[in-house]
């Protein structure tokens, strides 16, 4: 079974794909472009300023940021 994923916003994404090592490289409209140029395994990530994710684009975020759906709650709770 999956686990639960939180509501939060695309600027709370971003903060925690910050503490792993992703910077804004640049944005346009809406979208914020990530990267991590010293993690390989990190794919790019472009990430909506929207005030709520939809749960399908947060799980697809997370899985492409290399984390687990539980290592990205923990990352959350130090928000």
């Amino acid at each position: 079974m999956s686990m639960k994923l939180p509501i939060i916003s695309g600027k709370d994404a971003i903060r925690v794909f910050d503490k792993i090592g992703y910077k804004v490289v640049r944005q346009k409209g809406s979208h914020i472009r990530l990267r991590d140029d010293n993690n390989q395994f990190h794919k790019p990530l472009t990430v909506p300023n929207h005030k709520v994710l939809k749960p399908g684009l947060l799980r697809m975020l997370i899985k492409d940021s290399g984390l687990t759906i539980e290592s990205f709650l923990s990352l959350i709770k130090g928000l």
